[in-house]
């Protein structure tokens, strides 16, 4: 699996996180990655390896959120990476704000 395959999954999972930590409904709300820093891939990843995420919410304000992900398979670290994302509201007819008016 591709180090971008990998990150995007990361993002997803910790999009189900802070959606989850925020108790926001999809329906209301909507979340924009803004950043990844620290990336590492460590070993590859390939097809039929069962991949396990695990987010920690590093920083919360206002909309504004860190997380730090990590990547396992078998128990070993394959990759990590710190997710920066911005949470907003959508609006009444279910279209996403822009993160830029935020």
């Amino acid at each position: 699996m591709p180090g971008v395959l990998i990150l995007e999954a990361m993002a997803q999972v910790g999009c189900f996180l802070m959606m989850r930590s925020l108790n926001a409904r999809a329906e209301k709300k909507v979340m924009y990655f803004t950043g990844i820093d620290k990336a590492r891939f460590r070993r590859p990843v390939v097809p039929g390896d069962q991949v396990r995420f695990q987010m920690e919410i590093l920083q919360v304000r206002r909309q504004v959120c860190r997380m730090k992900g990590e990547a396992y398979v078998d128990g070993t670290l394959v990759a990590e990476a710190e997710l920066g994302s911005v949470v907003v509201d959508r609006d009444p007819e279910g279209r996403a704000q822009s993160p830029l008016s935020v």
